[in-house]
């Protein structure tokens, strides 16, 4: 009978998991461009701040790298790539077209 109720508990668990993890893929692959790099930065905290012993400090330095945070000139620290004399490149803004100038395809 308690056999019967902790399988339930943990098919629940599972199941609840993985459509976190369907929903967190579907928002990363799909979700505007800012929100893509915030996600990641915010993932990358989080599995930065995790014990040692959990060895997911390259999962985090990944996700730094993805969410694009831009490293110093050399790419150590991030303090030299603020003094130089370069002007930083802005973001591209993502492109909005309105539904009505989509054509239709016959």
């Amino acid at each position: 009978m308690m056999s019967a109720i902790m399988n339930e508990v943990l098919d629940d668990f599972l199941v609840g998991v993985v459509l976190l993890v369907s929903l967190g893929y579907a928002l990363a692959k799909l979700g505007p461009r800012s929100l893509r790099q915030r996600i990641f930065a915010a993932m990358s905290r989080v599995l930065a701040s995790a014990p040692a012993f959990f060895g997911l400090e390259r999962a985090a330095q990944r996700l730094g790298d993805a969410s694009g945070k831009t490293l110093g000139a050399c790419g150590g620290c991030d303090n030299c790539g603020t003094q130089s004399s370069s002007v930083p490149q802005q973001q591209q803004p993502e492109i909005n077209v309105p539904v009505a100038r989509i054509g239709r395809r016959i």
